[in-house]
């Protein structure tokens, strides 16, 4: 095998791996230089090739598993090689999840957070688990992305996505080559219940007429114009385009239930709220519930689901929560927020503090902006008292977490 030069002199050609990070790879070093290695496992020798290289590490594609882990697996999805959008098929799922347990401990070190807790572990199957998925077009055909680029790779079938969507997946496969598809439509997200399918418009280079939605509801079975209903914790919830839903099908209710397990009182604060997942099931723990969404689609589902669940007790602001936070002249008893994957930032995470609500509960889909968080409501008086991770994206390595803050 010849040497890759392309990025440094010394780079290796083989690589044993140390250990998984976040981001999906694996770490190895040579010369004490860092490389990261995508789809491989903890004690397996590699044969790599340089990529790109970074101010202290050097990404690097796997050319070869030379010495494979007693624990590598077949991969679930015959597209799993190329696709980018699984990192850890070729593992056992006890050993993903031991593999996140590990990275969220390291990132939680590495930021000098004292985490004097056992990290509870919620799962479900790891298969067939997604009730969103998107999917890109090119030329006819359609498929995913590769890592870290623009090329389609076909796919003909997705083993994480739910048995509705692999349906729907198979009949875009047919639609895609006839003349009525639009070839300037770029992506496309469906999003089901299993029964009904909501088909939104992702990347388009022109507008996408009607009659091609019209055509797709002819053509694929529970395709319907508008918000569609998802039942969840014995409850129906109305999800339009663009209104956020958990996309795991198998824990949506085991996340609600995790993240108001032992509250109740007098106010509840729920910021971030989306359609109401975590708000209406509150307002029948406390007395009141101020549920705070910024868009405004979303907040127009929470009112419907608020409405058709009869919940009388829900405050809806429609507001940015930095602005909210920062106006806000009382003390709810628990305040919970569930922010997107940029996390609170300093604004929410330092009103927060000012406003010393006796328990915070936070949900996470970033670990990373986690400990950033963490960072900066510790000091302000608050201490870790149970942090669970609840695995929404098994195959891959997000990692969504559930923390309970409370004031000493």
């Amino acid at each position: 095998m010849s040497k890759t030069n392309s990025l440094t002199d010394s780079a290796p050609e083989t690589l044993r791996i140390e250990k998984l990070v976040y981001g999906g790879a694996g770490l190895g070093r040579h010369d004490s230089h860092v490389y990261l290695v995508p789809k491989v496992a903890a004690g397996e020798l590699v044969a790599i090739e340089p990529r790109r290289e970074k101010s202290n590490f050097t990404e690097a594609s796997l050319s070869e598993v030379i010495e494979p882990a007693a624990e590598r697996v077949p991969a679930a999805c015959p597209h799993y090689e190329r696709c980018g959008g699984c990192h850890y098929q070729h593992l056992p799922y006890e050993q993903q999840l031991h593999w996140k347990r590990e990275i969220l401990r390291e990132l939680f070190e590495r930021a000098r957070l004292a985490l004097d807790v056992e990290i509870e572990t919620i799962a479900a199957a790891p298969l067939g688990y997604r009730n969103r998925t998107q999917f890109h077009f090119h030329n006819s055909r359609v498929g995913f992305l590769e890592a870290a680029s623009h090329r389609l790779v076909p796919a003909t079938a997705c083993p994480v996505s739910s048995p509705k969507i692999s349906e729907v997946l198979t009949a875009l496969n047919r639609l895609a080559r006839d003349r009525r598809f639009p070839n300037f439509l770029k992506s496309l997200e469906v999003f089901t219940n299993e029964t009904d399918v909501q088909l939104n418009v992702v990347e388009t280079n022109s507008p996408v007429a009607q009659r091609f939605f019209d055509w797709l509801e002819r053509e694929i079975p529970g395709v319907k114009p508008g918000a569609i209903r998802y039942s969840a914790l014995g409850r129906e919830w109305k999800v339009s385009y663009r209104s956020f839903f958990q996309v795991n099908r198998f824990l949506i209710d085991a996340l609600a239930e995790s993240t108001l397990a032992g509250l109740s009182g007098g106010h509840a604060l729920d910021l971030y709220a989306g359609v109401g997942l975590f708000s209406l099931p509150l307002a029948g723990r406390f007395e009141r519930v101020t549920a705070v969404e910024s868009g405004k689609v979303a907040m127009y589902d929470l009112e419907a689901n608020a409405k058709a669940q009869a919940v009388g007790n829900v405050r809806i602001a429609q507001a940015n929560v930095d602005a909210f936070l920062t106006d806000l002249g009382e003390t709810p008893e628990v305040i919970l927020a569930d922010p997107p994957r940029s996390g609170l930032g300093k604004v929410a995470a330092a009103q927060l503090g000012r406003i010393a609500s006796p328990e915070l509960r936070l949900v996470s889909c970033d670990p990373a902006t986690l400990v950033r968080d963490l960072a900066l409501l510790l000091p302000a008086g608050y201490r870790i008292a149970g942090l669970t991770l609840i695995d929404l994206f098994p195959q891959t390595f997000h990692i969504e977490t559930i923390t309970r803050l409370v004031r000493d």
